[in-house]
């Protein structure tokens, strides 16, 4: 039972659960309606998304010829003559693309496959419910998610094991056909957003649209758009991009077992580290629908292309420049043993910021929404939930917490993140700017999404935000940033 105690910031009697954190039934503002309705231009608007839609899976074939015909070194046109750019594109980019991530039969069956694999999963593994926010946009109704991402996780892992170990299907496949699957990832990611789009407006669920098409195609029409009780975004972001990632490293290292009768420290680290993080995706995955995609981004192009191409066939390039190295070269990437265990270390020592962190976060959030529960699945991580945590109470009614993590700066997971991926480029040592694309490219993800939260934050907060801000000083380092 909850119980009224004097608030920590504000000495208002407040009714809190068993753990010191005030229940907070969150009602709609007129100023929530405002900002979930508000239209603002990002990315330089049509021009910029436009660009972002056509360049980023070109950009996603010449790495993807770089890796598979160049060991990952970046080419470049003999000369930039009109001549030299058109030889270099039809005959340097296109003739290989054409024949080397064509999307055969088999490619598509692998890439479909796994996708109608994971959907009926969603549908009919078990798993605990879970209610998100309040929406602006459905006057302040809350949604229901079936959160069965852990048991759908293991059914996958026992079903790839037996498929592989019986011959019906051997994932070393998956490396084989790299350039088709990545192909037929590339046109189902256009095909849902058109699909997702088309449907909303059909249905007449459009929301926040700007009124030009290629905008709003790019940022979604629809927010919440469902298959019966399947959230499609919350299925597309959790159950398709991380499995894909980690089974790509999976075939990686099982085809160089095939090749050299062992698994290599470099491939066994990026198994490891893409294995940490599709399994943080599904056992805290009841904490997903309060996060920010789900309740406030709308289901476009950004969201489904990246969840269904983007991440998986382009954070995957350590373990593919690995693999495609040894391939070509017949030399296998290694390191000295102080260097590989230094980087496992700050692996696991990342990783521990980055669950315990979102763990933090969200925790603290459901409990304020009431959603909280307590879950067995592995790893439980020690400091994963605050025990009456410090926080600052707003004028809205959120709490903004300023203990464990969150105290120190203001986005901690972000920083591990990064560590993270910084590790993933290092274990392959030098050789290519490739392995530490997903790096640079994570840089100005995260610095775009903070400079987004800060800007939407300190209009719905006003001096509570400054506050916080006196609170908690540093973004992402200590005294540094």
């Amino acid at each position: 039972m909850a119980k009224a105690v004097v608030d920590k910031t504000d000495g208002q009697p407040q009714p809190v659960n068993k753990n010191g954190v005030p229940l907070f039934k969150q009602s709609v503002t007129e100023r929530d309606r405002e900002l979930d309705n508000e239209v603002v231009y990002e990315f330089q608007g049509p021009v910029g998304v436009c660009a972002m839609m056509l360049g980023f899976p070109s950009l996603m074939y010449y790495f993807w010829v770089c890796l598979e015909y160049h060991q990952g070194k970046l080419i470049t046109p003999s000369s930039f003559s009109l001549e030299g750019l058109s030889q270099f594109f039809w005959q340097e980019l296109w003739a290989k693309i054409k024949v080397g991530a064509y999307p055969t039969a088999l490619a598509v069956k692998i890439y479909m496959g796994y996708v109608l694999f994971s959907f009926i999963l969603a549908y009919i593994m078990p798993g605990p419910v879970v209610e998100g926010l309040a929406l602006p946009s459905l006057k302040g109704k809350k949604l229901k998610y079936l959160c069965n991402g852990l048991s759908a996780w293991y059914a996958t892992l026992v079903t790839a094991a037996v498929v592989h170990i019986t011959g019906i299907f051997r994932l070393t496949l998956i490396i084989d056909n790299f350039g088709g699957i990545m192909t037929t990832a590339i046109l189902w990611g256009f095909t849902m957003t058109t699909l997702v789009y088309i449907c909303s407006v059909i249905n007449g669920t459009q929301h926040r649209m700007s009124g030009n098409f290629f905008y709003d195609y790019f940022m979604g029409a629809v927010l919440n758009p469902r298959i019966g009780h399947v959230d499609l975004k919350m299925w597309a972001e959790t159950r398709v991009p991380w499995p894909v990632l980690f089974f790509l490293s999976v075939s990686c290292a099982l085809k160089q077992y095939e090749l050299k009768g062992f698994v290599s420290g470099p491939i066994a680290f990026m198994v490891l580290a893409h294995f940490l993080y599709v399994n943080a995706c599904q056992k805290g995955e009841e904490c997903i629908p309060t996060s920010w995609d789900i309740f406030y981004e709308k289901d476009g192009f950004m969201l489904i292309f990246w969840n269904m191409a983007g991440v998986p066939f382009t954070y995957c390039y350590a373990s593919i420049y690995l693999m495609k190295y040894e391939l070509t070269t017949g030399q296998t990437i290694t390191h000295s043993l102080p260097y590989t265990v230094g980087l496992f270390v700050t692996l696991l020592a990342a990783y521990y910021i980055f669950d315990t962190g979102n763990s933090q976060k969200n925790r603290f959030r459901m409990e304020q929404n009431g959603s909280f529960m307590v879950r067995n699945a592995f790893p439980q991580l020690p400091y994963g939930h605050i025990k009456n945590p410090s926080y600052i109470k707003t004028e809205h009614g959120n709490l903004l917490l300023t203990d464990g993590w969150w105290g120190v700066v203001r986005k901690p997971h972000y920083t591990a993140d990064l560590i993270m991926a910084m590790s993933w480029g290092l274990i392959t040592g030098f050789g290519s700017f490739l392995p530490y694309f997903y790096f640079c490219f994570f840089v100005f993800v995260l610095t775009h999404r903070v400079s987004r939260d800060m800007n939407r934050c300190a209009k719905k907060y006003g001096k509570d935000w400054d506050r916080y801000c006196e609170r908690v000083p540093y973004i992402f380092i200590p005294y540094v940033f």
